[in-house]
């Protein structure tokens, strides 16, 4: 599948988090690969990725859309909750999730404390959310925000008109 046909909004938040090539990246609801696709392309080296989903039918379509990557041993795909994780890689430089409901419906401590465990100082939470409902966006922002700050994180807002999206960032 071409890279044209990933929705702008993915693209605009991949962009955002600047993926290095030494990356160690996890992704939370990595749904059909799309992301994971991205990121991996950007990986070299000793860059890995860890992509989560707790579904099973997201994580088949991840590896399958990202086989080339799994096969060269850059990708690894699992069907897990975050809360149970078990990262294999120790430390991670960038977390990606997009539109994953977790961090603003309800309460989260368990998986913002395992991040701050598991994210490098320097490394960061990135937590895109589809804003076409603007509605939510004022709640989405706030709750995320308040757990990152409660989990230790710093905490910064990026935000896209053309894609509509928002970002609350999560340094550590």
């Amino acid at each position: 599948m071409a890279v044209q046909t990933i929705p702008a909004r993915l693209r605009w938040a991949v962009d955002f988090i600047d993926v290095q090539p030494q990356d160690h990246v996890l992704e939370i609801g990595c749904g059909s690969g799309q992301a994971a696709d991205l990121i991996c392309r950007r990986l070299e080296g000793r860059g890995k990725m860890f992509a989560i989903d707790r579904s099973e039918a997201g994580v088949d379509r991840t590896k399958q859309r990202c086989a080339v990557h799994v096969e060269a041993g850059k990708l690894t795909v699992r069907q897990i909750d975050l809360a149970t994780l078990r990262v294999p890689v120790k430390r991670l430089t960038k977390v990606f999730a997009f539109d994953v409901n977790l961090f603003w419906v309800r309460d989260c401590k368990d998986e913002v404390a395992l991040l701050h465990e598991r994210v490098l100082p320097g490394g960061s939470v990135n937590l895109f959310f589809d804003t076409s409902r603007p509605e939510q966006v004022p709640e989405i922002i706030t709750k995320t925000a308040e757990a990152l700050t409660e989990g230790g994180f710093r905490v910064y807002i990026a935000t896209s008109d053309k894609p509509p999206v928002v970002g609350i960032i999560g340094r550590r």
